[in-house]
């Protein structure tokens, strides 16, 4: 009776596995991102991005906060809200009065958590960004990730592993998958 050998068996090593579990974790990754994507189209919601303390504590400087558009006659006093102004950056304050209601257009007036004055004049606007919530901090990796040499780092990175991830791999020697075996039919 004839005996074929038995292949050996293939143990992944130790760089296969942390090769394999970054591509997961990148590919889960950007299935993140897509949804993030989708997301902010569907639910008209934006990133911005603090750089000052004015709304400390409970939002101090260098926090990313996310917001979504919605028409002005939806907010409340004690919202936070961002409000375009024109030849200015926007401004993000807590709605501390609403004037007037006219049509679509609201008249409120704002004030920042740590300002001790409310801001000089009212805003008048038919569409504000409700801010949903803030991460403190993250402003200042965002920032550093829009580095030049992070960015190509980055880059660099990204393509040695997708080199790494479809490189051909040959089968062991001896194996059953070895094609050169497969034809030999090598017996015992």
């Amino acid at each position: 009776m004839a005996v074929t050998e038995a292949a050996p068996a293939t143990r992944p090593t130790l760089l296969r596995r942390l090769g394999d579990w970054a591509l997961t974790a990148l590919a889960a990754a950007g299935a993140l991102c897509i949804i993030a994507v989708i997301a902010a189209f569907v639910f008209n919601i934006t990133l911005i991005m603090f750089s000052t303390g004015s709304m400390s504590p409970a939002i101090p400087a260098g926090s990313v906060a996310v917001v979504r558009e919605v028409p002005a006659t939806e907010i409340d006093v004690g919202d936070v809200v961002t409000v375009e102004r024109p030849n200015a950056l926007p401004i993000t304050h807590r709605v501390t009065e609403i004037l007037d209601t006219s049509g679509a257009e609201v008249t409120f007036t704002m004030q920042g958590d740590a300002n001790a004055d409310p801001d000089p004049a009212p805003y008048t606007t038919d569409t504000v960004r409700v801010v949903l919530f803030s991460v403190p901090g993250l402003a200042t990796l965002i920032s550093g990730l829009q580095d030049p040499l992070v960015l190509g780092a980055i880059t660099v990175l990204a393509a040695a592993l997708v080199t790494w991830a479809f490189w051909p791999r040959g089968s062991p020697a001896g194996s059953s998958a070895d094609p050169a075996h497969r034809r030999s039919g090598t017996t015992v």
